[in-house]
């Protein structure tokens, strides 16, 4: 996954490439499906959701609502010392129920 401008607009999105040959070899075309009509389902501030899709050549791009900052791992491990407080375990933690509740009210179970 990539961030990514439209030049017309200036407006950020993240772009996630599934490899059509990576697909095929694992037989993946209905998962790839099925990630594309949840992703377009889905409507919450805490779940990413599909602006649009595009295919080229090589890959199938699903083009995603960014979410500046989303990655945990990065807030792990670099912003000071590895970990946070329990103050912001919680915050994170609400925010994740959140996104599972906003999925189970569309009936969807995901990963």
């Amino acid at each position: 996954v990539c961030a990514c401008q439209v030049r017309a607009t200036g407006k950020m999105y993240a772009c996630k490439k599934l490899e059509k040959k990576r697909i095929k070899k694992r037989k993946g075309e209905s998962m790839a499906l099925n990630e594309k009509r949840i992703l377009e389902k889905v409507n919450s501030r805490f779940v990413v959701s599909l602006s649009y899709t595009y295919e080229t050549k090589d890959a199938l791009c699903l083009v995603l609502t960014i979410m500046n900052g989303g990655d945990l791992k990065f807030h792990i491990y670099n912003m000071g010392n590895p970990g946070f407080d329990e103050e912001r375990a919680i915050f994170y933690a609400a925010e994740l129920c959140c996104g599972l509740e906003d999925l189970q009210r569309e009936r969807i179970v995901y990963r």
